[in-house]
């Protein structure tokens, strides 16, 4: 399977048909034709069927799809980070959790990348319980979240920042204008963000010592999301407290009280050790812990669009 057999399937499946994938690669019809049977070869799939209606594509032929503009991306990519690291250009890939990734990354990324004029950045959303297999296979340079348990000898952990998990809802909401049993906390409805799906973590923690059902969470895109519907009224959200104290004080959000509605929390940063780890990660682990590096995570302030990089890859299909 090669990247020119990839190229042609690829161009098949966009144009949907053989001969406008053959005119956008120029070259001819039989050349496609040739390309696409290696692959069926190979594979052990018809890959498409040509119906009248234009081509059917079979389950394995739609996932080659996919696969093929996943691989064909990274090979660009490649080609891409090899010639600037030719011309001394760096990478630095992060991977970090879901929480750490919305709310103190963008801030943290925008100061470091001013110190480091020639480096990009890469930012991944992971879980934890990924850190370790992530970084001893080099897919990534860092990884930055909670602590992971039985971390490998290999791996070098610093504890930068704690932070605090709280539980908030509208100031009209029936929470906020009384002190909440453990039953109240249960039937009511919780708006989550992507951070306590990953079942670690302080917010995980806190829900599960609540004892909340499963029916009664609703896990959202981000935390902002989930903290915009509770503004609404529509339930309770767990979020950062440096992250809603603007929203506190003004008087947007009102925080539920008890003292089981919150949760401490803390941030790692994970390197290989010593030589392994690349010189741009060594310098951003000595950098987090400065106490301006510190503000600009609690401040969040955003990163400039050329400097920031996240890794992301989307496929849609529809039948």
């Amino acid at each position: 399977m090669t990247p020119t057999q990839l190229r042609a399937f690829a161009a098949v499946v966009r144009l949907g048909s053989v001969k406008r994938a053959a005119e956008e690669l120029e070259v001819s019809q039989p050349a496609v034709s040739l390309h696409i049977a290696q692959l069926r070869k190979e594979l052990g799939d018809k890959l498409f069927i040509p119906t009248a209606a234009g081509l059917s594509f079979t389950p394995g032929g739609l996932r080659l799809a996919s696969r093929a503009a996943e691989i064909l991306g990274l090979q660009d990519q490649t080609i891409r980070e090899v010639g600037q690291a030719s011309r001394g250009h760096r990478l630095l890939r992060i991977a970090a959790s879901s929480l750490f990734a919305e709310h103190a990354a963008p801030g943290l990324l925008e100061l470091f990348a001013q110190r480091a004029k020639d480096l990009d950045v890469e930012l991944s959303d992971n879980t934890s319980n990924h850190f370790a297999s992530l970084l001893l296979a080099r897919t990534v340079d860092v990884a930055i979240g909670p602590h992971p348990q039985g971390l490998d000898p290999g791996i070098v952990s610093t504890h930068f920042l704690n932070y605090q998990v709280v539980a908030v809802a509208s100031p009209t909401h029936p929470l906020a204008l009384m002190q909440p049993t453990s039953r109240d906390l249960r039937e009511h409805t919780w708006l989550l963000g992507p951070s306590a799906a990953a079942g670690t973590g302080a917010s995980a923690g806190l829900l599960r010592r609540l004892n909340v059902p499963e029916d009664r969470m609703q896990i959202f895109q981000s935390h902002a999301a989930a903290l915009d519907q509770a503004k609404r009224g529509a339930g309770v959200a767990l979020a950062l407290s440096f992250a809603v104290s603007q929203d506190l004080a003004n008087g947007h959000l009102r925080r539920i009280q008890g003292p089981t509605l919150q949760a401490q929390g803390g941030w790692s940063i994970l390197t290989l050790a010593e030589p392994n780890a690349s010189p741009a990660a060594a310098e951003l682990t000595r950098f987090v812990t400065r106490p301006d590096a510190i503000q600009a995570m609690l401040r969040g302030t955003g990163v400039l669009p050329g400097r920031f990089k996240p890794f992301i890859h989307v496929t849609l299909w529809s039948q």
